[in-house]
């Protein structure tokens, strides 16, 4: 198993980094960075430690839905190249590869993150599966489709797991089921996971836990500006703040400011108040229509649907509709 080289944007992942750090904090209103930069070597590690937490059922779940159904998802998606959208440690993936590849069939795998540590940990879990031909490819997922794809060789299954997709607000979710749409073919499939709504003190004690761990991996966000871009965020005046947005349905991860301070970085500096939070995350709760209309409107069919009884998660099936 070897790894292809890495793929980067026009705007590479450091610049796009520093770029996206300023302007999330000078901008006007509310102060914002983007979840995807929560996963460097540090935050992927902590993200992994989250998985094993007691109170963040939804990776138990999913896996649950995994084990139990791999290989009918297989043999429904009959794919010979399977595209994952933000990898991670692709500890459940396996499960998936293992259910293809026992089809007879040899399968290549491509891995799309923008962690080069959860790339590693992808090539690290995936070693050895027999019938299975692995790379990575580290970039966004924009940038990456194109690239993936454009080996392919037979019906295609994109992964987006582990609730990923709620991570962007609805437009963006849209805009990102449609790209993956017009790169797929009649006969391809998307496996798709989307964590359920569910009573709310359970929703948003799966994002923050008695033993600190996820607020450790809001706040390394900030420890990695500081070691990245220089800039002088001073951990101890903030803390990890999530709440439950009844009308958008999203869990909300933020710091907040202790204290009134100013934050610098190359060539600009941001005011913070005491109380005020900088937005880091949003972990969207679907409901089983939500997600129908979601994909009717970008291109899919629900072919399969599996829901965990213990833990409400949907893994779906999607069909590609004909253009």
């Amino acid at each position: 198993m070897t790894a292809a080289p890495r793929a980067r944007d026009a705007l590479s992942v450091d610049d796009a980094f520093a770029a996206d750090v300023r302007a999330g904090l000078t901008a006007a209103g509310q102060k914002r960075l983007a979840p995807k930069y929560l996963y460097d070597a540090l935050g992927s590690a902590l993200f992994d430690a989250i998985t094993q937490l007691p109170e963040y059922g939804l990776w138990r779940a999913e896996r649950r839905l995994l084990e139990r159904h791999a290989a009918e998802m297989a043999t429904r998606a009959a794919a010979t190249h399977v595209i994952e959208l933000g990898s991670g440690s692709a500890s459940k993936t396996t499960l998936l590869l293992t259910a293809a590849a026992a089809r007879g069939r040899s399968v290549d795998y491509c891995a799309i993150d923008i962690s080069a540590a959860a790339l590693a940990s992808t090539r690290l879990a995936l070693a050895g599966i027999a019938g299975v031909h692995v790379r990575t490819l580290e970039g966004l997922f924009d940038a990456g489709i194109d690239g993936a794809l454009a080996a392919r060789r037979g019906p295609v299954l994109v992964l987006l797991l582990g609730s990923s997709l709620g991570n962007f607000d609805a437009t963006a979710s849209r805009a990102l089921l449609a790209r993956v749409r017009a790169s797929l073919r009649p006969g391809d499939h998307l496996l798709l996971g989307n964590d359920l709504r569910k009573a709310e003190p359970v929703m948003l004690a799966a994002y923050d836990d008695p033993l600190g761990v996820t607020a450790a991996f809001n706040l390394n966000v900030l420890a990695r500006s500081n070691r990245e871009l220089g800039t002088d965020f001073t951990l101890r005046t903030f803390r990890h703040r999530a709440r439950y947005n009844r009308d958008t349905h999203n869990v909300e991860m933020h710091v907040e400011s202790l204290v009134d301070q100013v934050v610098h970085g190359p060539g600009w500096e941001a005011t913070l108040r005491a109380g005020e939070t900088i937005h880091t995350e949003n972990s969207h709760k679907y409901a089983e229509d939500e997600i129908d209309a979601l994909l009717d409107a970008s291109g899919f069919r629900v072919a399969a649907r599996w829901v965990d009884a213990a833990w409400p998660f949907a893994s779906t099936l999607c069909a590609v509709k004909p253009a």
